[in-house]
């Protein structure tokens, strides 16, 4: 578990972990989102510093999880896609 909670937790759910190798997490974003309300109105966009702190919270949980089963020793690298 990570130490983030609401409204600074960005991730809601890990969906596939493979220890030391990758982690998929998942947000689940609303239209009511409060970063929309001003982040280009009419044409809703996540802010990419949200984005890019989705990542890290994602390999931070990764890193948790490695962690519990054994010393790990894994590099963390970020990279996404937006879908």
């Amino acid at each position: 578990a990570i130490p983030h909670r609401y409204p600074f937790l960005l991730i809601d759910k890990i969906e596939v972990i493979q220890e030391d190798k990758y982690c998929v997490g998942t947000k689940m974003v609303t239209a009511n989102e409060h970063f929309f309300e001003g982040h280009f109105p009419g044409q809703p966009v996540m802010p990419g510093v949200l984005i890019v702190e989705s990542m890290a919270q994602t390999a931070c949980a990764m890193e948790s999880i490695s962690r519990r089963s054994r010393v790990s020793k894994c590099r963390l690298r970020l990279r996404g896609a937006i879908s």
